[in-house]
């Protein structure tokens, strides 16, 4: 029991830093302005890893591949703490597959929560900086799907199929994970 407990809460501190880390890369990749309450937020808790990754990750055009690493490396550490706590019961080469892994189902949860919280500011529609950046941010996700799915009865169903979608992936993500040696 103490293991799962020290499990989840290394998931959810690693979880945030990481998805933090994502945030910070596909803010950069869209464009999306870091002036507002989300983009200062993402600052404050990226920039002591961010940054000194800086310094050996070169940036590559529109995005800084260090915000990248540094989602990587959080979750190598947070595997490799359980890998400790498990006293090496399984591979070394475990750590780095779920540390790859994990980013990838941060990522895909990362998107679910976003295009969630998209829905539900639509309904209320609220005019705030916050507000704004989430439509920028989910805008793009939703922009290949609106070209095949139309507006059925003045609803747009897009956010509801892009949901469907995440959690296939979701579910292939996790069928891979257990296929892994």
């Amino acid at each position: 029991m103490l293991l799962q407990i020290f499990s989840f809460v290394l998931d959810i501190v690693f979880g945030l830093l990481t998805s933090i880390c994502l945030l910070r890369l596909y803010m950069q990749i869209e464009r999306v302005p870091f002036g507002n309450p989300v983009g200062r937020l993402v600052f404050a808790f990226s920039d002591w890893l961010v940054l000194p990754l800086r310094r050996v990750v070169p940036a590559a055009r529109r995005w800084d591949p260090s915000c990248l690493v540094a989602a990587l490396l959080l979750q190598a550490v947070q595997y490799l703490l359980l890998w400790l706590l498990m006293a090496g019961s399984v591979p070394m080469a475990w750590v780095a597959w779920m540390a790859v892994f994990s980013v990838l189902r941060v990522a895909l949860s990362a998107m679910m929560g976003l295009l969630i919280v998209y829905a539900v500011l639509s309904w209320v529609q609220t005019r705030s900086p916050i507000a704004d950046v989430i439509t920028r941010l989910a805008e793009p996700l939703l922009r290949p799907l609106r070209r095949i799915i139309p507006i059925i009865g003045g609803i747009d169903l897009s956010v509801l199929v892009a949901l469907v979608l995440l959690q296939v992936a979701m579910m292939v993500l996790g069928q891979l994970q257990m296929g892994m040696p």
